[in-house]
């Protein structure tokens, strides 16, 4: 069985040469004319073109898309001082001018996502004229279409206009394109999933950790839930329902990948691939969602590594007291989400903070770990098919899905209201799965619920992990947008930002 662990890093331009002149390129070195041949060639492409994801997700995807909610939040170590960089995302601060920002975490999820389109775009250019099995070379392009389709979906929403490139960039000026409207670039990546779903096998014949079939429809009806076509958002869900692919694990911490186990399991729609150890393939996202400071072994308690290394700097990702408060009395998911870890060392009350259990692991080596990080679960899928029931006035099989949710988390029907029982249980069905910022947005509540979240900061810092005596900034909650700025490094090199 093909494993997605070893991958060669395809960027989009292997070699070009001019109209008026003779290139040749040697047979022994690697370009695109010689590399885009063979179905090994295009299977290490579309490895590559997966690698960007580990980053994606190991580092400032958490922070855009929980850090920069009510779910979690910025846990101030004031012996060491501010991280202004994670601080200004926690805290709805990020400098932007035009437009435009220089916040390094919001530049890294701009060019990692374009680091997947370059090289999907690479592949898709290329894998009409290559010769090889016709099914392999439709999965190869299913998945190139997924992953440059899952890209454009993030880019549109945490950006709004962004540059559509669709081949691959063969010049500066090729690489400067305006900005594409997000009616145009939904336009685009919906009619590049409905041709992948017709490429891509059923999870059952995909190999583990590669897109399938029920992954590009979920990803498919996630686009309209954003654009509220629910008739459609319920046609691709209801479909991944009727597949018999998917089930969610008995018990809910169980959903959530070990360090070496349970990857990719029945509930698991899509996750990023992690590998634990030297090769380079690991996570250490558990590790950035720490309070700081924390000692050697107060990390080995957590982790259960035999050479635990003490922690400095800042804390993030850290459980608010909003979200603690949103579990219902006897929710199951609470104890298997949230734990308190002690960091005696720090200025906050008696160092005693809650921290993300989902991601809690014992693993061997220290800042070294091979979790998966989940992306599309099964119970999404049955909470997203609820709403789209729901806002077409289907109550009764809605309720029926959002049940099946909420049954194995120990509990009973929803009270009020049926639409916003559904909002309310995604929150902690998918605390800190990178969805509550979009969630957020998309419903049109963002700057109302992140407003109210302010004042209550501002208000009561202590409760928020501010040491006593300590306060927010003067500019924290001032820049409440729905969209982030553009990297200013690449409004450099695009005049059309």
């Amino acid at each position: 069985m093909k494993k997605i662990f070893l991958f060669l890093a395809v960027l989009g331009v292997l070699g070009t040469g001019c109209e008026d002149e003779l290139t040749i390129f040697p047979e022994d070195s690697l370009s695109v004319p010689t590399f885009y041949k063979t179905e090994v060639d295009f299977e290490q492409a579309v490895n590559g073109a997966y690698v960007p994801l580990r980053t994606i997700y190991n580092q400032s995807k958490a922070y855009l898309g929980e850090m920069h909610s009510d779910n979690t939040y910025y846990a101030r170590n004031t012996a060491f001082g501010a991280t202004e960089q994670q601080e200004d995302v926690a805290d709805f601060a990020i400098p932007t001018d035009n437009g435009i920002t220089t916040n390094n975490h919001v530049t890294n999820i701009y060019v990692d996502h374009y680091a997947i389109i370059a090289r999907t775009n690479q592949i898709l250019a290329t894998i009409d004229d290559a010769e090889f099995d016709n099914a392999a070379k439709n999965n190869i392009k299913g998945q190139a279409l997924f992953l440059r389709s899952f890209s454009y979906f993030d880019l549109v929403q945490f950006f709004g206009s962004v540059p559509m490139h669709l081949v691959p960039v063969l010049s500066r000026e090729d690489a400067a394109l305006p900005l594409s409207s997000p009616d145009d670039i939904y336009t685009q990546i919906i009619g590049d999933l409905e041709t992948a779903i017709s490429l891509l096998p059923p999870k059952s014949q995909q190999d583990p950790g590669r897109v399938t079939s029920g992954a590009a429809r979920t990803l498919l009806g996630n686009i309209y839930i954003v654009r509220e076509q629910w008739a459609d958002a319920e046609t691709q869900f209801q479909a991944v329902v009727d597949s018999n692919e998917y089930e969610l694990m008995p018990n809910y911490e169980d959903a959530f990948s070990g360090n070496s186990d349970n990857k990719n399991n029945i509930e698991s729609v899509f996750e990023v691939q992690y590998k634990e150890g030297p090769e380079g393939l690991n996570g250490s996202f558990l590790y950035n969602f720490l309070p700081r400071p924390m000692t050697a072994d107060e990390v080995g308690a957590v982790t259960g590594t035999s050479n635990p290394q003490p922690l400095n700097g800042e804390g993030n990702n850290i459980p608010t007291p909003d979200i603690i408060a949103a579990y219902e009395d006897g929710d199951l998911r609470e104890d298997a989400s949230i734990q308190y870890v002690t960091a005696s060392e720090s200025f906050w009350r008696d160092g005693v903070y809650p921290i993300i259990k989902k991601y809690v692991e014992p693993h061997s080596l220290n800042g070294n770990h091979g979790m998966n990080f989940p992306v599309y679960r099964y119970s999404e899928v049955l909470l997203f098919l609820a709403e789209a029931l729901e806002e077409q006035g289907k109550s009764g099989p809605a309720l029926t899905h959002l049940n099946t949710v909420r049954i194995r988390a120990g509990l009973g029907d929803p009270v009020g209201d049926l639409g916003e029982a559904i909002f309310r249980e995604r929150r902690v069905e998918l605390a800190f799965e990178n969805k509550r910022w979009l969630d957020l947005v998309r419903t049109g509540r963002a700057i109302d619920v992140i407003t109210a979240y302010g004042n209550r900061i501002k208000a009561n810092p202590n409760d928020y992990y501010y040491p006593e005596g300590a306060e927010p900034r003067g500019n924290a909650f001032t820049n409440i947008s729905l969209t982030f700025g553009l990297p200013a490094s690449e409004s450099s090199l695009n005049p059309n930002f």
